[in-house]
């Protein structure tokens, strides 16, 4: 069997990563990276509603634990923590990265190096969490990560809320897409993100995402290698329209998706604002949101379930 190689280094070998750079930055001079499409100019120092300017944020980076576990292995999930959000829910359990911002201006230069020193630590991967408004950022710190060794899987954990165009720019640099589908309804969508449009962009994203990557594949020790992961967090209420989330990833994108089912919603952020989000995710909820995965056809979980 061949020995694995991130699909990044291919693009780079090829000359294709600078162009897809360039096209990214170009798209900052009036941002257009996220479904919010703010068109401020973020070289200029403008800001959106991701208020992030020409330079990505940096809450914190580790070796998580606490990740899926495919992804954690032995040795950790190499997190990157960008601050700021596109989406920001009020019940955000990162309330204050995502909308407090908490973290740091980072040139790419210490972006770069950040992913070396995850990987030097022997991480299984570099995890960007949140990297939806820091595409341009990202993919200008990867050129220079290349050139210094790093030659792990790229993980791009993010709400859904993508555009396939953005997501275009990815193709043959992410290894695992790990999108949420948080949910299908527009009127929960508007009422906890002011982001009517999430349901219909999730579809889009999934959808292209899939066609990149595939099913997530594993080598000989169960560490994820390539392909999509799809994070869905069970809200009270059936907010999340679960059992219809279910049957899309199913239908349209593949039955062998492998799912994360959560089930620890709380309260956080604002969601005491929101009557039906005011409360913990009871153990009945959970269960019959995981009947409705199975009733799906949905077979491989991060977690038995």
């Amino acid at each position: 069997m061949a020995a694995f190689e991130p699909v990044y280094l291919e693009t780079k070998r090829k000359g294709l990563l600078r162009e897809k750079i360039n096209k990214a930055r170009a798209l900052l001079k009036s941002c257009t990276i996220c479904p919010r499409e703010c068109e401020v100019d973020r070289l200029a120092g403008e800001v959106g509603e991701c208020n992030t300017g020409e330079d990505a944020w940096l809450s914190s980076f580790n070796s998580h634990f606490g990740e899926e576990p495919p992804l954690v292995g032995m040795f950790g999930s190499g997190t990157i923590f960008f601050t700021h959000c596109n989406l920001k829910c009020n019940f955000c359990q990162n309330y204050d990265i995502s909308h407090d911002g908490n973290g740091a201006e980072v040139g790419m230069a210490q972006l770069a190096t950040t992913m070396m020193i995850l990987q030097n630590n022997g991480c299984h991967n570099i995890n960007f969490v949140t990297p939806t408004h820091v595409v341009p950022q990202i993919l200008a710190a990867l050129d220079m990560a290349i050139e210094i060794g790093l030659c792990v899987p790229l993980v791009y954990n993010s709400s859904g809320y993508d555009k396939v165009e953005t997501l275009q720019l990815l193709d043959g640099v992410i290894d695992i897409y790990m999108p949420d589908f948080k949910f299908w309804d527009a009127g929960i969508a508007e009422l906890t993100c002011h982001a009517p449009d999430y349901p219909e962009v999730a579809r889009n994203a999934l959808v292209e995402m899939h066609r990149q990557v595939g099913d997530l594949q594993f080598d000989e020790n169960g560490i994820a290698q390539k392909g999509l992961l799809v994070r869905h967090l069970v809200m009270p209420s059936g907010a999340a329209g679960t059992k219809d989330v279910m049957k899309f990833i199913a239908e349209k994108i593949s039955p062998n998706t492998y799912v994360n089912v959560m089930d620890q919603y709380r309260p956080c952020g604002k969601a005491y604002h929101v009557e039906q989000l005011s409360s913990s995710l009871s153990r009945q909820e959970f269960k019959q949101a995981v009947k409705e995965a199975k009733q799906a056809g949905i077979s491989r979980f991060a977690v038995p379930l």
